[in-house]
């Protein structure tokens, strides 16, 4: 099997359109009935909408919590109002890998940040996508072993799409990124 990966010149929010592109293109041609997609404040699930429309693909937008809210991560009520009336399903939750009790107890040295920042190696997006999955599983909005297609980025937008199998948090050796379709080079 030959599948391509595209590598965006620069991280950001100008690759959204075309990682959305691209993550539908292989949403369909691999038969993948769900999407999964980090949104702050609610651009990205919107853009999504647009990319999506006439698919048949469900959507489902995470927005992470509201102990984010001092550093302006969080989604406001209209946000998630607009979202919502678009037939997006919008998940807010902890994040899945990282910023939760064991880092108020330990710091930066527990299992989940170890696999964020080793993730990060790869691209931020790939993080947040790995994340959001786990997020998704964990509220029972996606099946654990199942193909999704899942979206993260850097700072805002998306910039990376994988195909993977998604699984729950306390199962995490389960999870499998089965395909990398686009990410920014690094430099």
């Amino acid at each position: 099997m030959e599948v391509k990966t595209v590598y965006f010149e620069k991280p950001g929010r100008q690759n959204t359109a075309e990682a959305l592109r691209i993550a539908r293109r292989r949403a369909e041609e691999l038969g993948i009935r769900q999407v999964v997609l980090a949104s702050s404040h609610g651009g990205t699930a919107l853009a999504a909408v647009e990319a999506f429309r006439g698919s048949n693909i469900e959507l489902i937008a995470v927005s992470i919590s509201a102990a984010f809210a001092p550093e302006g991560w969080t989604m406001s009520p209209q946000e998630r109002r607009q979202v919502e009336a678009q037939g997006v399903r919008l998940l807010t939750a902890q994040h899945g890998l990282a910023d939760g009790v064991a880092e108020g107890f330990f710091g930066s040295s527990t299992p989940g940040t170890v696999m964020a920042e080793t993730l990060r190696r790869f691209s931020q997006g790939l993080k947040v996508a790995v994340e959001v999955s786990l997020m998704a599983a964990e509220a029972g909005w996606v099946e654990a072993g199942r193909e999704i297609v899942a979206l993260g980025g850097t700072d805002e937008g998306a910039d990376t799409a994988v195909v993977l199998r998604p699984a729950y948090a306390r199962k995490i050796k389960e999870l499998a990124v089965c395909e990398l379709l686009c990410k920014p080079r690094l430099p």
